[in-house]
């Protein structure tokens, strides 16, 4: 059984920062893709950032420059600086594994003062 946990979400001031957490059951690097998505309320889904089994990043253009994803041998992360009321969502962990798409509980950022 593949799980992802989320953890690091909290009520944040704008222009404050948060680093969110996924932690992986196996290695992370067994994940083709890992990625964290956001989820804003009566809003679609939003991919939010990438990073592959090989180290490339990708980010949504409108957290460039404030958000950056990174890994360590056991948990991939999401800085996200600069906050604004916008970056509110409930944060989602997402990884791919043997063509098969795993998901985390999810996490709440409250950007607001």
């Amino acid at each position: 059984q593949v799980q992802l946990v989320e953890s690091g979400g909290d009520l944040v001031q704008p222009g404050g920062s948060l680093r969110l957490s996924c932690a992986a059951s196996g290695s992370i690097f067994s994940f083709a893709t890992m990625g964290w998505y956001r989820q804003a309320p009566g809003k679609q889904p939003e991919l939010v950032a990438t990073i592959t089994s090989g180290g490339s990043t990708g980010h949504v253009d409108s957290v460039k420059g404030r958000f950056t994803i990174s890994r360590d041998n056991a948990k991939i992360y999401l800085q996200m600086n600069s906050l604004k009321p916008e970056d509110t969502a409930v944060y989602y962990c997402q990884g791919i594994r043997n063509g098969r798409s795993y998901w985390g509980q999810g996490t709440q950022v409250t950007v607001s003062s």
